[in-house]
């Protein structure tokens, strides 16, 4: 069984060796772990994983391997009662009976019925329209619906209409070692390089040295020069989780192609938009958190910024205060956008999401207003429009 576990991370292209695996027998001769499914995982990977980036490659092996594993991560839902958000039943209802459902009526009537029904509940409720439970059409709670509301204790979204989550979520690092699935990306990210010769002089300048060669008469004299490297800096910033997780693939392809062809590219991840703080690594994103004002005063203008995310959320995430979905922000999105802009003057959103859709998002239009039409398609057509844009050039109108 582990012979076949040990060839599967093999062929997930995760670098295990030989003597890595016998390390993890010898533990586990020793007992290291116990019997327990979550001690085990992370005893492997622990001997078999040398680089954090073969972390989500080598989840994926262990759970399609050791199928009905106990789960390895819970779920940290404030102080309710574990019994208010138990599952035990689900609502489904059709399109019809969705709209007939009316909302609260703004972001501050449901911080203060949210505040009001924390107060007052005293007991579990499943299938009600008033307090936080499950399977109703509360504005507070899970497995249920309602126009707008705060979902808690919810393992994933159903029907993105959140406007509060009440949860800790972790969020998976891209691989930026994914083997794209076509070209076409790098090739038109090359048409954003800019050569520059930079450090040693240690790279023959062939010409050169048959000139000055021919001129000395036949000995040799060999000219060096620097190697010509790619001079563009980028940052790039990536939506993650939530509505983002259909198009993980995508942005695993951008960002190979983009640490292949940019010496001078930094990355950073944000959840739906900007707010006082990004991070680096989403498995420590709420311990390893990087002042977003410090990223301002680090990057020169010279950089180019390109933002992908899907653009769509409650659009008081973008307008309000306190409305980011996961945490209360003291200054409204839209603020912290406006402060990447006045200091890089290069900035373009990459969108996932279809461009035939875009007209019937408010946050995604409200976005786009903000970067003054600065947001294209994560195609190679749109993304061939986006290097338009960040080279300076006249952009192809569709």
């Amino acid at each position: 069984m582990l012979v076949e576990f040990f060839t599967k991370l093999r062929r997930a292209r995760i670098p295990v060796s030989i003597t890595e695996f016998l390390a993890l027998l010898e533990a586990l001769q020793k007992r290291i772990a116990g019997f327990s499914a979550e001690e085990f995982y992370y005893l492997a990977r622990a001997t078999l994983v040398k680089d954090e980036r073969h972390f989500d490659r080598f989840d994926i092996v262990f759970a399609a391997h050791f199928k009905g594993a106990e789960e390895l991560f819970e779920q940290i839902v404030g102080e309710l009662p574990e019994e208010w958000l138990r599952k035990q039943a689900e609502l489904l209802l059709s399109e019809k009976e969705k709209q007939e459902i009316d909302a609260l009526g703004g972001w501050e009537k449901i911080m203060e019925t949210l505040k009001q029904r924390l107060q007052e509940q005293e007991k579990r409720h499943q299938g009600g329209k008033k307090w936080i439970g499950t399977a109703g059409t509360s504005p507070f709670g899970a497995y249920g619906f309602n126009p707008e509301g705060v979902r808690i204790g919810q393992d994933e979204s159903r029907n993105q209409r959140a406007v509060k989550v009440w949860d800790r979520r972790d969020f998976k690092n891209l691989d930026d070692e994914v083997q794209l699935g076509t070209r076409n990306l790098q090739i038109a990210l090359r048409k954003l390089r800019k050569f520059a010769r930079e450090g040693a002089e240690e790279e023959l300048d062939l010409d050169d040295t048959i000139r000055c060669t021919a001129r000395n008469a036949g000995f040799l004299d060999i000219k060096l020069v620097p190697e010509r490297h790619n001079a563009v800096k980028v940052l790039l910033f990536f939506d993650v989780g939530g509505s983002m997780y259909p198009y993980v693939q995508s942005c695993e392809e951008l960002f190979s192609a983009a640490r292949s062809e940019f010496k001078h590219l930094e990355y950073f991840y944000f959840h739906n938009f900007f707010y006082d703080h990004v991070w680096r690594d989403n498995t420590r994103r709420h311990t390893d958190k990087l002042s977003l004002l410090e990223v301002l005063r680090t990057y020169g203008r010279d950089y180019k910024v390109i933002i992908v995310g899907d653009a769509t959320m409650s659009p008081y995430e973008i307008t309000v205060p306190g409305g980011s979905v996961e945490y209360w922000n003291d200054e409204p999105g839209e603020v912290w956008m406006k402060r990447l802009l006045s200091v890089f003057p290069t900035v373009a959103w990459l969108n996932p999401v279809p461009q035939s859709h875009w007209p019937y998002t408010l946050s995604l239009q409200l976005i786009n207003e903000l970067l003054e039409g600065r947001m294209f398609p994560l195609s190679v057509e749109g993304l061939e429009r986006c290097i338009q844009c960040l080279r300076g050039q006249p952009l192809n109108r569709v």
